[in-house]
């Protein structure tokens, strides 16, 4: 006969448990204090009005007329002025590089043909690679060149004299799959990279076999690389597979060189195993793993440039971005995927991911080996 329930067994057990949870500090944190750090962090940070998009202005009149209007972008806070060029080469070619999502072309004879009482032209060159920047750029530029030519015909009753020209690059049709999925890509692989290589240890810990591998004649780094290398090769095979299924499933066009982005994403991974590698010196079970694995997830979702653009973020924010691998590498993904950038124009991507990816590994390691002996 089942004995009958009781609150008082009940309580018992509630206590055991709390008192397991208080003991275990990680969980403890990561129960309670980083949802509240992602409230406030993602709070601030995200702002779904694109401003201080980046814009490269060729300024070919120079003169009153131009200034003015030149002026009115700034004036609308979407749009940030970061350089000036002089040729139509390096206005493209700083759109192509990514140091500016949009650029602005002010013909010679703009002056003229506004005193002449003609239309003149202003050229507006748009990023399409990131789809929700661009199509607030393009409407407020249009805006701005509405109102401009509004204030001038006031009155007079003569047709619009300044006629925008807007011409958005790399994804024209504004495709969702164009911008969402090569992020997705490098988000996957984090997360892949991360999970694998943190329960790839902590799993030894809870079988008891880590004590017997340290029996053998197998040396810590060359246990580390040993667990690693599996997860470093299944990382990489998801990375191409997904980038297959990008191409010929959601025809999303690849206008760079694969081995420019292969060589990108190889230090991002070492950075992750390594972290992975790290959390599993500070934790003892796959449970725990995770947590810590799922807390780095949503800050590297939403300060990444992932899903919101990185230029409206405030400047605080904007530098703590600059942290995560993941700007970094979704940022190079956009640019050769869609931009068609080649390593001359990710010179500093390449810098900093390796510099992250082998210091990481490196600490790891390190940390390791430290609880080894």
């Amino acid at each position: 006969m089942q004995p009958s329930f009781s609150w008082q067994r009940t309580y018992s057990v509630a206590r055991k448990e709390f008192l397991h949870i208080i003991r275990d500090p990680a969980t403890l944190f990561f129960a309670l204090f980083i949802p509240v750090i992602e409230l406030f962090m993602l709070g601030y940070a995200i702002d779904t009005n694109v401003r201080n998009v980046s814009m490269a202005v060729l300024d070919q009149a120079v003169n009153k007329d131009s200034r003015e209007l030149i002026q009115k972008f700034e004036n609308s806070t979407s749009f940030k002025v970061v350089m000036r060029v002089y040729t139509d080469q390096e206005l493209n070619h700083a759109i192509v590089a990514g140091k500016a999502r949009v650029g602005i072309k002010i013909p010679e004879d703009y002056s003229r043909r506004l005193d002449a009482k003609q239309t003149a032209q202003l050229l507006i060159l748009v990023d399409g690679s990131e789809s929700n920047a661009a199509g607030t750029a393009l409407n407020v530029g249009n805006a701005i060149a509405m109102r401009d030519s509004l204030e001038r015909v006031l009155g007079d009753g003569q047709s619009l004299p300044i006629d925008a020209r807007p011409q958005i690059l790399f994804n024209p049709d504004t495709r969702s799959p164009n911008f969402f999925i090569p992020g997705l890509m490098v988000v996957m692989c984090q997360m892949m990279a991360t999970m694998l290589s943190a329960n790839a240890i902590v799993r030894e810990k809870e079988n008891g076999t880590l004590e017997q591998l340290f029996m053998t004649p197998v040396k810590a780094g060359e246990l580390i690389l040993g667990k690693l290398m599996p997860y470093l090769v299944l990382t990489i095979i998801e990375f191409i597979t997904i980038l297959t299924l990008m191409n010929i499933v959601f025809q999303v066009p690849i206008r760079g060189h694969v081995l420019t982005l292969m060589s990108l994403t190889l230090p991002f991974v070492f950075c992750f195993l390594g972290f992975g590698l790290f959390v599993s010196t500070r934790v003892q079970t796959r449970e725990s793993a995770g947590q810590v694995a799922m807390g780095t997830m949503m800050p590297s979702i939403f300060l990444s440039g992932y899903v919101f653009p990185l230029d409206s973020m405030p400047i605080v924010f904007w530098y703590v971005a600059q942290i995560f691998p993941t700007t970094w590498l979704i940022d190079a993904a956009r640019g050769v995927i869609l931009r068609g950038e080649g390593l001359r124009d990710l010179w500093l991507h390449s810098v900093v991911l390796w510099s992250m990816g082998l210091g990481m590994f490196v600490l790891a390691m390190l940390r390791f080996r430290k609880r080894l002996t």
